[in-house]
């Protein structure tokens, strides 16, 4: 049993209120919604009651409660032995990033964090954000690092830094320092991201809002 899920449950309970919980956690609200949801739909009951002004357990839930209070302090007591007594971090941390972060922010995030605790061993794959995902939602890694959050029912997304998405033209180009139009782009061969690629989704996406398809511009890379 997941629990990430479980601290999460019994935050909530702990403060009756999903908000205060998520603020605790130091993650997003809807976060811990998802959390709390996906736990009830695992166990096949619900657990919070959420008619009142306040959270409170169901029946099951209090049950789950006390249980997941003792899981939660046994995970703490193994986590602080095998940190050892000087309270470092050993193991190894296994994580992905898709070809944008993984060549830019993290390898520099990872140095650092590496060099904070010299014991603990970093292994960082690179693949495309499909990929990344899958691997997370199958437990295959502990973290992704990717470039956008489409729905996964397994996967929980928490911002961590915006980026820009920009259209790139030699310095003498036409478009060069200007604003351009969809109709303008149909003009000019277009060089894209892979599929599965992250910068790929939210151009679509972009390009979906605004009533055109990728495809209505011609790529021709």
């Amino acid at each position: 049993m997941d629990t990430r899920q479980l601290a999460a449950f019994c935050e909530v309970v702990d403060r009756k209120s999903f908000s205060q919980a998520a603020e605790r956690l130091g993650v997003t609200q809807p976060a811990v919604s998802l959390q709390i949801r996906s736990l009830e739909k695992r166990l096949g009951t619900k657990l919070l009651d959420r008619s009142g002004r306040r959270v409170a357990p169901t029946e099951s839930g209090q049950r789950l409660y006390r249980a997941a209070q003792r899981m939660l302090a046994v995970e703490g007591q193994l986590l602080d032995e095998l940190a050892g007594e000087d309270g470092a971090l050993r193991g190894e941390l296994t994580l992905g990033a898709s070809t944008g972060p993984g060549g830019t922010v993290v390898p520099v995030l990872l140095g650092e964090f590496q060099r904070e605790h010299p014991e603990l061993t970093v292994a960082l794959s690179i693949s495309d954000t499909n990929r990344v995902i899958e691997q997370v939602a199958e437990r295959e890694l502990e973290l992704g690092i990717v470039g956008a959050s489409p729905r996964h029912r397994g996967v929980v997304f928490e911002p961590f830094f915006r980026d820009e998405v920009i259209l790139v033209v030699p310095p003498d180009h036409r478009f060069a320092g200007k604003e351009v139009t969809l109709d303008q782009l149909r003009e000019e061969p277009l060089i894209l991201m892979q599929e599965g690629a992250g910068v790929r989704q939210v151009i679509e996406d972009e390009l979906r809002r605004a009533g055109t398809r990728l495809r209505d511009l011609e790529p021709r890379l």
